[in-house]
């Protein structure tokens, strides 16, 4: 046992559930990527086409929340995320342009916890899903047993 009393192959679970939380957060709000208000709000932003990549953005954050959710392709899940992130970063919480002080602080938090996101994104796309996940679990060795006859 450890000085800390957490055993080394506990540790795992850590992995699984920092990778699951991270997740939530793209699943949950991928569902207002298909509302009229977040197309409009995009398009008060100055996103082209946005009744178009509004939704597009919101399977993007879907397909790489579950992804990192199951621990499936996870990597790639990963540079989904942060495919989305970076444009939605940039043009949805532009806090530079912004007028009102009230304004101004709100989205330079919402641009600064985005920074954040892109960090934990980016920490998967490296390190990858962990021991408890579907990749992890698909890289196993086949075993074929024989069968007595």
């Amino acid at each position: 046992m450890q000085k800390s009393g957490i055993r080394a192959d506990d540790t795992r679970y850590l992995a699984l559930a920092g990778r699951q939380l991270f997740s939530v957060i793209f699943i949950i709000a991928s569902a207002g990527h298909f509302t009229a208000g977040t197309v409009a709000s995009a398009m008060q932003h100055g996103v082209p086409m946005a009744s178009m990549l509004v939704p597009v953005s919101g399977l993007i954050a879907l397909a790489g929340g579950l992804s990192l959710l199951f621990g499936y392709r996870a990597k790639l899940g990963a540079w989904l995320l942060v495919l989305f992130l970076v444009p939605v970063t940039l043009t949805m919480h532009n806090f530079w342009a912004e007028t009102n002080p009230m304004m101004f602080q709100i989205q330079l938090t919402m641009f600064v916890r985005n920074l954040m996101l892109i960090g934990g994104a980016l920490l998967i796309a490296y390190i990858g899903a962990g021991e408890l996940s579907l990749d992890a679990y698909m890289e196993r060795p086949v075993v074929e047993l024989e069968c007595a006859a």
